[in-house]
């Protein structure tokens, strides 16, 4: 078949590489504009605009792809189906039904389950120990289509989305390949979603790291991972000792019980005081960071301007010691 690939993140690159060698013909590219980025705000083009190059397949970078002439260049490369992956623009009707086998999606999630731009995250944030991959057809509600293939995996116990997000655009090759074969033979079997189970899955925002430590650690540790690489979830380090304050990025952590909650009523001396609780995000005499409940042992850490390191790294070049505090970013 004629294929239009629609894509602008790295998730549909290693689908890009196996349709570029499949008995189909990946005709033509449609990504996003180059976006500013590092320290510098230059533009870059999207993973998927440098494969397209690389590759000598014909592309366009467009802000609207539903405007008349981008649907005119479209159709003049005739495709028989369109496949969009991780593109980041909402598709219209016209060019949705222009191919004769109509226009499927990639969506990293079990669908309906966590409909929309962070699926991955946001499964490891709430908790999911199952995910995978769902094949739908275009619709005008955001990924509300017809599902024609899934495949699902555990989530991994410590597994960060980025790693999850890896091992997703994996799975996703031989499930998309499988399903445009029985596109084009007929065989392909169409499934209405059960709309009433549908979850959201909102895109991300910067501020949506910013950790704050009254909430438990269960939380704050799935957190992290789901916020790794992007947005991190983050907090200011202020040290007792100097008063300096750095932001830092956290990329693993482990809940941990603290002493305190070990203990039952029944253990404690009749009579005895009990010292004021820590406020939440205090270093711990553990050098744990104590939270609502429960505390993090945190694991590899990342200092702003600084490279990913082990937190006993982190304590030495800054002579850590209880007290020290992680506190909420204001903004």
């Amino acid at each position: 078949m004629k294929i239009v690939y629609l894509g602008s993140g790295e998730f549909g690159v290693e689908c890009l590489d196996v349709l570029s060698i499949s008995e189909h013909d990946l005709r033509f590219i449609v990504t996003q504009p180059p976006n500013p980025a590092g320290r510098g705000r230059k533009p870059h083009p999207t993973p998927v605009a440098r494969w397209a190059d690389v590759h000598s397949i014909p592309f366009i970078e467009v802000d609207d792809v539903n405007t008349s002439e981008v649907v005119e260049k479209i159709a003049g490369y005739e495709p028989d189906l369109i496949v969009v992956i991780a593109f980041g623009q909402k598709i219209g009707n016209e060019l949705t039904n222009l191919p004769p086998k109509g226009s499927i999606n990639v969506h990293s999630s079990l669908l309906p389950k966590y409909r929309g731009a962070a699926p991955i995250n946001w499964a490891i944030i709430n908790g999911e120990t199952t995910t995978g991959i769902s094949i739908i057809t275009l619709s005008e509600k955001m990924d509300a289509g017809q599902i024609l293939a899934q495949s699902q995996t555990d989530i991994e116990v410590n597994e960060t989305a980025g790693q999850l997000h890896d091992r997703l655009a994996k799975m996703a090759v031989p499930l998309l390949l499988k399903t445009i074969d029985q596109v084009a033979d007929g065989t392909a079997v169409y499934i209405e979603q059960d709309h009433a189970k549908a979850t959201l899955a909102p895109k991300l925002k910067k501020s949506d790291g910013f950790l704050d430590f009254a909430e438990p650690a269960e939380v704050l540790a799935r957190k992290i991972r789901g916020f790794w690489p992007w947005p991190g979830a983050s907090a200011n380090y202020v040290s007792q000792k100097t008063g300096k304050s750095i932001r830092v990025t956290f990329r693993s952590a482990f809940c941990v019980l603290r002493a305190a909650e070990l203990r039952t009523p029944n253990s404690e001396r009749v009579g005895a005081v009990r010292e004021p609780p820590l406020p939440a995000g205090t270093l711990d005499e553990n050098l744990n960071v104590i939270c609502g409940s429960g505390s993090l042992e945190i694991k590899k850490i990342k200092p702003a301007g600084s490279a990913l390191m082990d937190f006993k790294d982190f304590i030495n070049g800054r002579q850590t010691q209880p007290g020290d505090l992680f506190l909420k970013i204001d903004k």
